[in-house]
C-alpha cells in the first residue's frame, strides 16, 4: 500500500514539473510576435537609412555655396546685365537672377568675369548657373545644360551712316567685322564662307561689345555684329552709328548649368515659370526695355 501511494506521488510530481516547463518567452518560429534581428517594424517612424522624409524642407538640389545662388556673367550687356557706378550690378538677368534666387530660398551672388570665363564657370561647376544673354548652340549644348528660354536674342549689324555695307550680304565685302569674343555672332562671321561665315582672317574678337564699337568708331573695323539690345545702347552712346535695318541671326536666350545638374535645372525652370504667370518677369523686362 505504501509503496502504492509512494508511485502515485512520484507520478504527480513529474505531471506537475512538465506542466512548470511551458514558458511564457516566445519561441523563434514565424509566429512570434517580435521582429526578427535587424528587420524594422513597418509601423515604425524612423526612416530607412539614406532615405529622406517626403515632408522635408530640404532643397533636392546643391549649390556652389550653401544658402547661396552663384550666377556667373559679363557685365557688359545692356541692358541684360550693366555694372553700376558702385561697382555692383544690375540689369535684367541680374534681376530675373535674383528673383529665381529668392523663390529657391537662396541669395543671389553675382560673379562678374569675361564672358567666356562665365560659360566655363557654370559649366564646370565653379558657378551655379551662367546669365550674360547667352544663346543656346549645339557647340555650348554639347557641353552644358540649358533651361527653358526666356528671351529671343536678335543678332544685328552696326556700321558707320553712309557705310557702303547696307544689308547683311554686304558683309562678304567687308576688310574686317568685329564681335565680342566667344559669342555666336563671333562664332558666326569667323566660320568658313562654305558654312555662311566670312573666315577668321576677317573677324576680330573683342572682349567686350563695347571695345568692339568703339574700334568700328575708330575705323578699325567696318561692322560690329552683336546682339539687337545692348546695340541699340550702343548706338545711343555714339554719334554716327546705325543698326542695319536686316537681321543678321535670331536665338533664343537661356540659363546654362553644369551638363548633368538636372534637381537645379528643375528648380530654376519652375521658378521662371512661376515668375513669368505672375508678371514678375514681364515686369522686369519691361523696366529696361521700352515698348516700340
Amino acid at each position: 500500500m505504501k509503496k502504492c501511494l509512494t508511485l502515485l506521488l512520484t507520478m504527480v510530481m513529474v505531471l506537475s514539473l512538465a506542466a512548470c516547463g511551458g514558458s511564457d518567452a516566445p519561441s523563434s518560429g514565424s509566429g512570434s510576435d517580435a521582429p526578427a534581428a535587424g528587420s524594422q517594424d513597418a509601423g515604425s517612424d524612423t526612416p530607412a537609412a539614406g532615405s529622406q522624409d517626403a515632408g522635408s524642407d530640404a532643397p533636392a538640389f546643391t549649390t556652389v555655396e550653401a544658402g547661396k545662388l552663384h550666377m556667373s556673367t559679363n557685365a557688359a550687356f545692356p541692358p541684360y546685365e550693366m555694372t553700376t557706378d558702385d561697382g555692383g550690378f544690375e540689369g535684367i538677368d541680374v534681376e530675373v537672377a535674383e528673383a529665381i534666387a529668392g523663390k529657391l530660398g537662396l541669395e543671389l551672388v553675382v560673379d562678374g568675369m569675361g564672358f567666356d570665363a562665365a560659360l566655363l564657370a557654370a559649366q564646370n561647376g565653379q558657378s551655379d548657373m551662367v546669365m550674360a544673354g547667352v544663346t543656346v548652340n549645339e557647340e555650348r549644348l554639347a557641353v552644358m545644360d540649358f533651361s527653358d528660354s526666356y528671351a529671343t536674342g536678335v543678332q544685328v549689324v552696326i556700321v558707320k551712316e553712309g557705310s557702303p555695307i547696307a544689308t547683311v550680304d554686304d558683309l562678304a565685302n567687308a576688310q574686317m567685322i568685329g564681335c565680342q569674343k566667344a559669342t555666336t555672332g563671333y562664332i558666326y562671321c569667323s566660320d568658313t564662307p562654305e558654312n555662311g561665315g566670312y573666315g577668321e582672317d576677317h573677324v576680330t574678337a573683342y572682349e567686350t561689345g563695347a571695345l568692339a564699337v568703339q574700334a568700328l568708331v575708330n575705323g578699325q573695323v567696318d561692322a560690329v555684329v552683336i546682339d539687337n539690345e545692348p546695340a541699340k545702347s550702343f548706338v545711343a552712346a555714339n554719334d554716327g552709328l546705325v543698326i542695319l535695318d536686316t537681321e543678321f541671326a535670331v536665338e533664343d536666350y537661356a540659363i546654362g548649368v553644369r551638363k548633368g545638374n538636372t534637381a537645379l535645372l528643375d528648380a530654376i525652370n519652375a521658378a521662371m515659370a512661376e515668375l513669368k504667370a505672375d508678371g514678375t518677369f514681364q515686369g522686369i523686362v519691361d523696366k529696361y526695355i521700352t515698348a516700340e
